[in-house]
């Protein structure tokens, strides 16, 4: 007999090729994840994971059982429930210059955390936006990048801003500053804006685009710079030290959030720890 619960965490550790971050995200501690584990792999008698003291990995076995574990507890959430109970709905907002290129890490850890029935539900915008949408309860769980600072919501931690490009694409930049941005209200542009004119730089307004992935492209295609965090541009290269752009200040990235039942509580908690994973990383 395989314990469920133990079948999950396998697959949480997995995902989050961690097992303290697989503890936080079910609501435990590392020590219990890590005797349910060897619990399973015991009552399977195959090693399953590989264990560093930085991350976890799945052994060949492991791989293989993982397609297994997914069915299994697919199978298990299918027969817990019943045709007339509604359908679970979690729905997060994410401000697209807080994640970025991180939303896809983002979701899957989400969806890890949530049973096989439950309709997951994203919305991306501006930290405006999605936090609008919050307030007015069409969102269960909101992640913003804050500029101004404030007391509520629970802060994950900072993620740093830079001028993004591509070390190899950029040649020194024309007067004015090419600006690659998501045009107003976007608070990032707001506070490279400032910055520039406090040191009285000239910029224009080289490309404005609808999400960071466009801002990307048309950076990787040389039409400018692009402020943003770490995160949001997948690591990119802070060309302002090359150009003498002026330094751009940290921003706080926060989670808003709203639970109903225990499956929303972990939901949001996966949340927590996927965004918290990828601002250790920066």
């Amino acid at each position: 007999m395989l314990d469920l619960a133990s079948v999950r965490l396998f697959i949480l550790a997995v995902e989050f090729g961690n097992l303290t971050r697989a503890a936080e995200a079910a609501g435990t501690v590392q020590p219990v994840v890590s005797t349910r584990l060897k619990g399973l792999e015991a009552a399977l008698g195959r090693k399953l994971l590989e264990r560093t003291p930085r991350f976890v990995r799945p052994t060949e076995d492991g791989v293989a059982f993982l397609a297994k574990a997914r069915a299994l507890m697919a199978a298990h959430d299918e027969a817990a429930c019943f045709d007339d109970e509604p359908t679970m709905r979690f729905a997060i907002g994410a401000s697209d210059h807080a994640l970025g290129t991180g939303l896809e890490h983002v979701i899957r850890h989400v969806r890890a955390a949530l049973p096989s029935r439950s309709a997951l539900e994203l919305r991306s915008g501006t930290s405006q936006q999605v936090r609008a949408s919050f307030d007015e309860g069409e969102l269960d769980a909101v992640i913003i990048r804050r500029e101004a600072g404030g007391a509520d919501g629970e802060v994950l931690g900072t993620d740093p801003l830079g001028w993004r490009s591509m070390e190899d694409n950029v040649t020194a930049p024309d007067l004015p500053v090419p600006l690659v941005t998501l045009g107003p209200p976007c608070g990032v542009r707001a506070v490279a804006i400032r910055r520039l004119d406090a040191i009285k730089t000239p910029w224009r307004e080289a490309f404005v685009g609808g999400s960071c992935s466009a801002l990307l492209a048309a950076v990787r295609a040389g039409l400018g710079i692009a402020p943003m965090g770490a995160v949001a541009s997948g690591r990119m290269s802070d060309v302002g030290p090359r150009f003498g752009l002026p330094d751009l200040p940290p921003s706080e990235i926060v989670m808003f959030a709203r639970t109903s039942s225990p499956t929303a509580s972990a939901a949001a908690r996966a949340l927590e720890v996927a965004v918290q994973t990828m601002l250790r990383v920066t």
